[in-house]
């Protein structure tokens, strides 16, 4: 069993957040796979289905960001999963827009929805897919930047900036992370 938790902002208003990619990426996933159906569990909503031979969980915690931590463990409580059984995704202002990065762990570097994963996992250490979304020009709001859309040239390549990441996604299924760091970091 593998889980994949995008993160994110419920709500309309957010859906084509730079800070919502996280959620972009789940539902595009979803979408590859025939994942169809969400249900209100875990404090957000989950979808379940086989890819490959492997039961998979698509998390989008319905807390907004600052809280997605307890989504996670509502999940890993209720599911009795294993942390390194999970893969968080999320937007990373220090990656280039275009570009994903992986990591098993680190710091928050400032993102409020890492934070509450950490405190809510114990550890700084799990599985993470980065997708870059750029830094904002100096002197710009960083909140207002990650809650602003995507650009328009950026939307023209977003489909192939989730592709890479659903791409990454499903060789972790089968392969370590390890692994997967080695061929998607580049």
């Amino acid at each position: 069993m593998k889980c994949f938790i995008g993160l994110g902002n419920p709500g309309k208003q957010y859906e084509m957040n730079r800070h919502n990619v996280g959620f972009m990426a789940i539902d595009r996933f979803a979408a590859k796979w025939g994942i169809t159906s969400f249900q209100n569990k875990s404090k957000g909503l989950l979808g379940e289905g086989m890819v490959n031979g492997t039961k998979v969980y698509l998390l989008k915690p319905m807390t907004y960001m600052n809280l997605s931590g307890e989504s996670m463990r509502a999940f890993l409580d209720f599911y009795k999963a294993k942390l390194e059984d999970v893969t968080i995704v999320y937007d990373d202002m220090d990656t280039s827009f275009g570009q994903i990065r992986l990591r098993y762990q680190g710091s928050p570097g400032g993102h409020n929805g890492i934070k509450s994963i950490i405190q809510h996992a114990g550890t700084q250490s799990f599985n993470r897919i980065r997708v870059g979304v750029n830094r904002p020009a100096p002197g710009y709001n960083i909140a207002d930047y990650v809650l602003s859309n995507f650009s328009k040239d950026e939307m023209k390549s977003i489909d192939e900036v989730l592709d890479l990441t659903c791409e990454a996604m499903l060789f972790s299924l089968s392969e370590s992370f390890e692994k997967t760091m080695a061929k998607f970091n580049k």
